[in-house]
């Protein structure tokens, strides 16, 4: 068992001399330790939970433990990294690949990690850091000395931000107080101007306890602070404080923790972050770093623990396996916001740390399929973030393509309003076979319901029953950006001619008919046999109408075809361009076995689909198919892992168990490839190489979690 124990009381004393220490945490359940070292594919990131979390001035953080040449650094995005540097009998420590024993994680949740380390021989920590609330972020050390000799020390809690906006402003107590300025300019889409988003911060650096010094350095980075606090010339002077500085502009502010123990004695000290909109009391600000200070963390630990107690616990072939599935549950628990605004109940963004515009304040209807692995951890939690869509449903049956705090968003084009991919009643499906909730199903089956002849009537112009996508069809069908076939005369530009609303398209009209397929099974289980009739009758008129028109049987695939002659071409240009869509019929039960014989025979071919990474959304023989992940919404090629779940998902439908996990293992060699070398979850993935850019921490990836829970067989 590791090194933990338990205590249900905060200690505030001097700790200059010897003192009673808190127990160690404890984590009660084994299956959740982790043990990761530096090089396993650990996922990073922290944010608050749900019920200590806002939707304004939020701070999630990104934990640095592996990198050797820094201390154990935590990063906010924009609001700086913080980290404590060690000074052992005038030693100072200030990089991991210095420590006597580097770090090792031993449990890692959605809001916290416990790790454990010794920087110099002989002391041992448990240390643990805790995203306690939005607005504060604790390190919690217990420090043993188990050597013979007595260690005198000081912790250095430092907050490095080098971009020019940090300034110290008084001294608090048992904190320094100052602020900072954040842009609202985000890499992938900027947060918005006139929605309320703070752009200046006032935060605290405290102790648990009155540190004994201070401190605020211009000019300085975590690396140079060390001959702050020890000067090198001839001979090693031993700087007891530091500067005492609290008000100005700076880089960098510290505190200073002394602390003496004999062998055999142990110790705790606590550090906490605060941070707070500028335009809000400095009580508030105050109150929540004291709250953090006092707060009980076996109980926080204690939580996580019973958060977990639903999921399967699989007996995974390796500690890889297991990291990336609890990790994926870390992630889409993480994302998870309480009501707010509009959104009456809770709802998700697509992360928390980096916060980005468009990612930040709805939910979207594909982006819910982390729902259907969420319900195994939460059910209640994910059939309240479907019914998000439910509550601002149109009295029509339209669900908005975004719905959350500031209520449904329809972004209305060519005087037509916006809807998304309709992923609706499969996700309500799936998450009510995990929760077996049945007033969440009847729900889930009218909405549905209404929402399928909402699009009957909206999106087939010509009433055929086949379908196509909306005038802003560029985000309604998932890709965001350009691809080969719907925008087919637009020269690579995302926003230039789209076509998507002249083609019968093969992935929105399988959608429809995958939605009619569970509605069939919604009214089945729901005893609501007209109800199931219909359903049944939709589902194999329009199985009928792929097969006879979208399916190929020259090429044995299935393409998009002309609106106005059902031809494979538009405007005289072939649409015969293999994407992953086109695996697509297996997944909604409208293949033929024949039919599926054909894809799988396509799908194991290496020049097309069969890569190191995954499924492209591509075939990689295609003149426009492109591996470069440099940036979000890249259609072209990239491995998406939700459509890849899908194509997964479609194989098992077919008895194709063994090829359905092959598919899985190449997914689980995308994300674990990433996470020991970044330790983030990506948008997507390059299908050949392992470098790429992408959106971070992308709330989506949580599928990998059903993955692994469909590899291994778990019902």
């Amino acid at each position: 068992m590791n090194i933990i124990s338990v205590t249900r009381r905060c200690f505030f004393f001097a700790v200059v001399f010897a003192v009673q220490a808190q127990a160690q945490l404890t984590v009660r359940d084994p299956y959740l330790l982790v043990n990761a070292h530096h090089d396993d594919p650990l996922f990073t990131t922290y944010a608050a939970t749900m019920e200590r979390s806002r939707f304004f001035a939020d701070k999630a953080y990104f934990m640095d433990y592996f990198s050797s040449d820094r201390p154990i650094t935590y990063t906010s995005q924009y609001a700086g990294d913080l980290a404590v540097i060690w000074k052992i009998n005038n030693v100072v420590v200030s990089q991991t690949g210095e420590f006597f024993a580097r770090p090792v994680v031993r449990a890692s949740f959605p809001d916290m990690a416990l790790m454990e380390y010794e920087p110099f021989q002989g002391i041992r920590v448990q240390e643990a850091f805790v995203v306690y609330s939005s607005g504060a972020a604790v390190i919690n050390l217990h420090i043993t000395n188990a050597g013979t000799v007595e260690y005198r020390f000081s912790l250095y809690p430092v907050l490095h931000l080098p971009d020019d906006s940090l300034s110290a402003v008084r001294f608090d107590r048992n904190g320094l107080i100052f602020s900072h300025h954040e842009s609202l300019v985000r890499l992938h889409s900027n947060l918005y101007a006139d929605r309320g988003y703070p752009t200046g911060f006032r935060d605290e650096l405290a102790c648990s306890t009155v540190p004994e010094s201070y401190g605020a350095y211009n000019g300085c980075s975590i690396q140079d602070f060390y001959f702050a606090i020890k000067r090198m010339s001839k001979q090693h002077v031993n700087v007891t404080d530091l500067n005492k500085l609290d008000t100005g502009p700076a880089q960098l502010v510290a505190l200073q923790k002394d602390c003496v123990l004999k062998p055999g004695e142990s110790t705790d000290v606590r550090f906490v972050r605060g941070v707070q909109d500028v335009r809000r009391p400095d009580a508030e600000l105050l109150q929540e770093v004291r709250s953090a200070l006092e707060a009980d963390l076996q109980a926080c630990v204690d939580e996580n623990v019973n958060l977990y107690r639903t999921v399967p616990r699989i007996a995974f072939k390796s500690p890889t396996e297991k990291m990336v599935y609890l990790g994926a549950f870390n992630l889409v628990r993480q994302s998870m916001m309480p009501p707010t605004a509009e959104a009456k109940r809770n709802f998700y963004v697509f992360s928390r740390n980096p916060q980005w515009g468009w990612g930040h304040g709805h939910q979207v209807m594909h982006e819910s399929l982390s729902m259907i692995p969420y319900a195994y951890l939460d059910a209640k939690s994910a059939e309240e973030s479907q019914r998000i869509y439910i509550d601002q449903q149109y009295d029509d049956g339209l669900i908005a393509y975004r719905n959350g705090p500031r209520g449904p968003q329809v972004y209305p084009h060519q005087g037509q309003p916006t809807t998304s991919a309709p992923f609706f009643t499969w996700t309500n499906w799936e998450v009510y076979r995990t929760a077996k909730n049945r007033a969440f199903l009847k729900e889930a089956y009218d909405a549905g319901g209404k929402y399928i002849r909402y699009m009957e009537q909206a999106r087939d112009k010509n009433h055929d029953g086949m379908y196509e996508w909306g005038p802003y069809g560029i985000i309604e069908n998932v890709r965001d950006g350009w691809n080969v076939v719907f925008q087919l005369f637009s020269q690579g530009e995302d926003e230039g001619r789209d076509i998507s609303g002249e083609l019968e398209t093969l992935d929105l009209t399988l959608e429809m008919a995958n939605e009619m397929y569970y509605l069939r099974a919604m009214a089945r289980e729901l005893g609501d046999a007209a109800g199931e009739k219909e359903w049944s009758e939709k589902f194999k008129r329009t199985a009928d109408l792929v097969n006879r028109y979208m399916w190929d049987p020259k090429d044995r695939f299935y393409y998009h075809v002309s609106m106005t002659d059902h031809k494979f071409e538009f405007e005289g240009v072939s649409l015969k361009r293999k994407e992953l869509i086109g695996f697509l019929p297996m997944w909604a039960h409208v293949a033929t076995p024949q039919q599926a014989k054909e894809l799988v025979r396509e799908l194991q071919n290496g020049a097309s689909f069969w890569r190191n990474y995954g499924i492209p959304t591509l075939a990689a023989n295609d003149p426009n198919y492109t591996p470069f992940v440099d940036g979000c919404c890249r259609w072209n090629g990239p491995v998406w892992l939700l459509w890849n779940y899908i194509v997964m998902d479609g194989l098992r439908n077919y008895g194709y168990d063994k090829l359905a996990t092959q598919v899985g293992e190449k997914m689980m060699l995308a994300v674990t490839t990433q996470l020991r070398k970044n330790h983030r979850f990506w948008e997507s993935y390059s299908p050949d190489y392992p470098v790429q850019e992408s959106p971070s921490n992308y709330i989506w990836d949580s599928i990998m979690a059903k993955v692994l829970i469909d590899m291994y067989g778990v019902r």
